[in-house]
């Protein structure tokens, strides 16, 4: 049984937790609308204030941090003492957006708010490619008070600000996103339909042709009641997903063929990095306790572009 050990508590709804070289871990506080740095004393300071809903997260070539803003639209609502998301928030929401956080200042930059004219909705993470640019996916908004949804897709963005396109459309509520170990393989996570998806990396924000009705774009539906969050790949290949209502890790070998589900006992697992001197620390944010957790991974991580 796997055992997480909590190293920070009292976060506001932690997301996009990035581990950096000196053993402190950043994460977005979603519902705290900032970016803090968890210290390896377990005591939390904040970085930048960012308005709206900061999501994911990740350092640029430049040692900034990127974050995916969802606009703020989210809410919650408590639901027999547990706190569930609720209907949007449309006073509160400023729209989706790109962001570019400088960590010594504190300052916030907006890079993107649109792509070709369309604005951006929901922004949700994002995956650095080494070649100046990154991968990001926007989740969209669905609104239950007027039964509707939007359909998004995945994007590449230049870090300078200077370019940004759809690459994927549509998918449905796309979350996590990360690259495999050599860079040629695509994985994203759809949130409600609780699937795994891959494409084949040609290029720099440049993917191979794939039919929608290809079967081995998706690799992986979770069975029973449960959705995926964010991921992360570790260094051999593993992909690794936090799931949401059945809280936990669920990690899946590179070919799809082996399934293993590590509970967290927090059904509002949000995301996962490495870290540690040989990348052998899973830290993992839990959305529900306002916690950051880590484990020993039984591989080592995966080295992530300017990490």
């Amino acid at each position: 049984m796997t055992v997480f050990t909590e190293i920070a508590s009292g976060l506001e709804f932690p997301e996009g937790p990035i581990a950096l070289a000196d053993g402190s871990v950043l994460v977005v506080e979603l519902l705290g609308h900032r970016l803090s740095r968890v210290l390896t004393d377990g005591a939390i300071e904040t970085v930048a204030e960012i308005p709206g809903g900061p999501n994911g997260a990740a350092v640029g070539p430049d040692g900034a941090v990127y974050v995916c803003n969802n606009g703020g639209w989210l809410q919650f609502v408590e639901v027999d003492g547990v706190r569930m998301m609720g209907p949007p928030d449309w006073s509160a929401y400023i729209g989706g957006r790109i962001q570019r956080v400088d960590p010594d200042r504190g300052t916030v930059t907006d890079l993107y708010t649109d792509c070709d004219g369309r604005p951006l909705r929901s922004p949700n993470d994002l995956v650095m490619d080494g070649h100046g640019g990154f991968w990001f996916t926007d989740t969209g908004i669905r609104d239950p008070s007027t039964r509707t949804a939007d359909i998004t897709g995945l994007y590449y963005a230049h870090t300078d600000g200077s370019a940004i396109r759809e690459v994927v459309f549509p998918t449905d509520a796309p979350n996590g996103i990360g690259l495999s170990p050599d860079g040629s393989t695509l994985y994203w996570t759809e949130s409600w339909r609780g699937r795994i998806l891959r494409r084949t990396v040609t290029g720099p924000g440049e993917l191979a042709p794939a039919s929608p009705f290809d079967p081995t774009t998706v690799v992986y539906t979770l069975p029973g009641l449960g959705a995926f969050d964010s991921l992360a790949i570790d260094g051999d290949g593993f992909v690794c997903a936090a799931t949401l209502i059945d809280g936990g890790i669920t990690v899946l070998s590179p070919d799809g063929s082996s399934v293993e589900h590590l509970p967290t006992g927090d059904f509002a697992t949000t995301n996962i990095c490495f870290g540690g001197e040989d990348l052998r620390i899973a830290y993992v944010t839990l959305g529900r306790s306002g916690t950051v957790v880590t484990t020993q991974w039984p591989r080592p991580g995966l080295r992530l572009a300017h990490q």
